[in-house]
């Protein structure tokens, strides 16, 4: 290929990556838990993304095309030793939330750390699909086409998620607030720890 074919091969990558820069960049940074890694991940699947730009045939497809190179990518991760450690630890000092009850977080810091545990929760997959339906806010269709997969079965996976996040988050739930009804009618399931 010759120089100014890349450059034009270049030019259009960016092209279609602009549009979605800043909502990919932030997926990023949800999927891996923090800004940091968030933005590593995000520059590894531009790195990915460009160097297997060839393979895009349809380009209406980049959007999906590219999210499914950074879910790849943060799945890969996350079968490291090293990153699975990281996590393990994580995990372990999220779960003392619910000791401090000294501590008053601001209602912000405590849903984002009650995000955060409930997301942990969830493997690699199960995260990204949260992610881009709830916070996103993908339609199912779109998440069908990404994942290969016919609208129901994602449906499915979204709710099978969603009920490994509410059981994560069971046990820092007070005793107290586990028996009141919420005023849309839906309450926790008692999870087998605390069900007598």
């Amino acid at each position: 290929m010759s120089k100014n074919q890349m450059q034009a091969v270049s030019e259009k990558f960016w092209k279609l990556l602009e549009p979605i820069h800043s909502k990919a960049e932030g997926f990023c940074r949800r999927l891996a838990g923090n800004r940091d890694d968030g933005d590593d991940l995000y520059q590894e699947a531009i790195l990915a993304a460009l160097a297997k730009f060839g393979t895009l045939r349809d380009e209406s497809a980049f959007k999906a095309w590219f999210y499914r190179i950074v879910v790849n990518g943060h799945k890969n991760h996350r079968r490291l030793p090293w990153w699975r450690r990281v996590i393990e630890q994580i995990g372990q000092g999220d779960n003392d939330i619910g000791d401090h009850q000294s501590h008053d977080p601001s209602e912000k810091y405590a849903a984002r750390r009650y995000l955060e545990i409930a997301l942990s929760a969830l493997k690699s997959n199960e995260r990204a699909l949260i992610v881009l339906y709830e916070l996103e806010g993908w339609p199912v269709a779109d998440l069908a086409e990404l994942f290969g997969s016919p609208d129901g079965t994602i449906k499915a996976r979204l709710s099978r998620a969603r009920q490994k996040m509410r059981k994560a988050l069971i046990p820092l739930v007070p005793q107290d607030e586990k028996n009141k009804r919420r005023e849309d009618g839906y309450e926790l399931p008692e999870s087998s720890a605390t069900a007598e």
